[in-house]
């Protein structure tokens, strides 16, 4: 049932296999003895995808109710022993991942070390029921109204740039000077080709910017701006450090980028399993006090 199940999801019988870690043709089994089980077709298989029959679209609703039922049960047996334990799958956009979240999730299972995280570093928005993955943190305004959410807070940005390039070519004064600097740009940002500046005093600028180097990862980022390819915007954790031993200074102190939501996002029918809930209640707790991340 659990293959079936994830098949469903995914769509893919080697992807499901690689998760699972057994062999296609015991996909295929599991697949065979579950129809052959029930008395009806479940999946119908093409050359590139398999996909659910009306039968399995009913059978498979009633599966994940089935499914979380015995996972409460296992959890409920645990408790009891007051041991939590088992995987949780955590998904995170890269360079946070990289610079901050796998420490937090170090101090987490020293807290815990029976419970194992799979850490999934992706900046892609991806389906975190397909992809298995019990919570994802996500930058940026969310669209998936399906899941269950935490605010954490929004993440402040500034314009930064190193000592070195300013030194040659100057520091902007005023939001319209950035035309005239080097941007290192986020491809994979929409807009980045523009600046949105606001300051203290409610006005709002908009500034169209080029530069040579696009990069479409923020330690590629972080890099570049260190390297004096030249200046951009950037979140404060991705760069606190920097500032700090000044490889990097703040231009345009009294114009700031827009705050960035950060939010935590659950699958609500993982939400109740105790490890899930452990990790949940650890990152909002422990992201917060993140350099920059502040309440919404």
């Amino acid at each position: 049932m659990r293959t079936f199940v994830r098949v469903a999801e995914r769509g893919n019988l080697s992807s499901v296999a690689r998760e699972l870690g057994i062999g296609q043709s015991t996909v295929t089994r599991h697949l065979n003895e579950l129809e052959d089980a029930v008395g009806v077709p479940l999946l119908s298989r093409t050359t590139r995808r398999v996909i659910l029959t009306d039968e399995g679209s009913r059978y498979y609703s009633n599966c994940l109710q089935v499914l979380r039922l015995v996972e409460q049960a296992a959890e409920e047996a645990r408790n009891a022993r007051r041991a939590a334990a088992g995987a949780v799958r955590l998904s995170c956009t890269a360079a946070l991942g990289v610079m901050h979240i796998t420490r937090l999730i170090f101090e987490f299972q020293d807290q815990h070390p029976d419970i194992s995280v799979d850490l999934n570093l992706t900046d892609e928005r991806i389906d975190l029921v397909r992809e298995g993955v019990d919570l994802a943190l996500r930058l940026g305004p969310l669209t998936d109204s399906s899941m269950k959410l935490h605010a954490l807070g929004k993440s402040h940005r500034l314009m930064v740039g190193a000592p070195a390039y300013f030194s040659v070519h100057g520091r902007p004064e005023r939001p319209d000077d950035l035309s005239r600097y080097e941007t290192v740009i986020m491809s994979n940002v929409a807009g980045s080709d523009q600046i949105a500046l606001s300051s203290r005093h409610g006005e709002n600028f908009a500034v169209p910017v080029n530069g040579k180097l696009r990069v479409d990862h923020g330690l590629a980022a972080r890099e570049a701006l260190a390297a004096g390819r030249g200046i951009g915007p950037t979140h404060l954790w991705l760069v606190h450090d920097l500032l700090d031993n000044g490889r990097l200074e703040v231009v345009l102190e009294d114009y700031r980028p827009s705050p960035v939501p950060l939010s935590l996002l659950i699958v609500p029918e993982r939400s109740a399993i105790a490890r899930v809930r452990l990790l949940t209640d650890f990152l909002v707790a422990e992201i917060p006090k993140l350099p920059g991340i502040r309440p919404s």
